[in-house]
This record gives structure tokens, sequence and C-alpha cells, in this order.
């Protein structure tokens, strides 16, 4: 179980009380980060299929679906994104691009980033949802959980 708390409770936001912080237990919550994954794409399924109930339109829906995963991560994976792109942006040797990773601020080319990934995402997720509520539903959930087992993998 100390895996399974390890994962949600660095994953996500969910209230999960972590006892252990140590390199067993992040080994083992890794290998659960996909069932964390799991939780956080049904969320967002839930919660695009519950506007699509509601009549609001696959665009909101998307939208929506997007900003679950979001909100259940804190951000994270959007800030490692946009410190990444900020890093390689800059045109600096390895060093300097490392330093600017690190900065708790966001330039230029990680707001640019950002926006264009998530557009991108919406965009995606309202074809899909206009083909159906699964195909929307099933995306949102098999990207969350193959972007957990990234780190499983990794």
């Amino acid at each position: 179980m100390d895996g399974i708390r390890f994962a949600f409770g660095t994953l996500t936001v969910l209230p999960v009380r972590v006892t252990r912080w140590d390199r067993g237990a992040a080994r083992s919550g890794m290998l659960w980060a996909p069932l964390a994954g799991l939780v956080v794409g049904g969320c967002a399924a839930a919660v695009g299929g519950a506007l699509l109930l509601l009549d609001s339109g696959p665009l909101l829906a998307a939208v929506a679906t997007a900003a679950v995963p979001a909100a259940l991560t804190r951000g994270l994976h959007l800030d490692g994104l946009a410190d990444v792109a900020d890093g390689l942006g800059s045109a600096k040797p390895a060093e300097d691009a490392l330093r600017i990773m690190k900065q708790s601020d966001i330039g230029p080319f990680g707001v640019l980033t950002l926006v264009f990934v998530l557009l991108g995402q919406v965009a995606a997720l309202a074809e899909l949802y206009a083909a159906g509520w699964a195909r929307g539903a099933l995306a949102a959930t098999a990207a969350a959980v193959t972007a957990r087992l990234a780190l499983t993998l990794a």
C-alpha cells in the first residue's frame, strides 16, 4: 500500500496520507503511477461525459476534460513541459539551460508551448467527443494512463 499511497500522494491532489518517503516507496509508487493516471483520466472523462449529457457541446466538454488532469495533478505535467520549453528555447549552453529550467517562473517559450499543447489537446478531444462520448472518454483515459506509464518505464 505504500507504493499506491506514494503514487497518489505525489501525482495527484487527492487526499492520501503518504507514510513513507524513501527510495523503496518511490520505486513502488512509480510502478503504481498508471493506476493514478487511470483515476485522473477517468475523472476527466466523467466530467466531459457529464457536460455532454447536459448538452454543453463537444468543445466545452473537451476544455473541461483537458482542465481536470491539470487540476488533479497541480499542473505538475504542464509545469514540467513549460520548464523544458524555456530551457531548450533559450538556446543557451546546457548548464545555463538547466538553470533556466529550475527557475520557478515561466518564460515566453513555456507560455507558448503550453498554449499550443493545450489548444491541441482541446481540439483533438472536441473532435473525438463530436464523434461520440466513448471516443473522447477513451482518449482522455488512455492519455492519462500512458503519460503515467512513462514514469514506470523511465
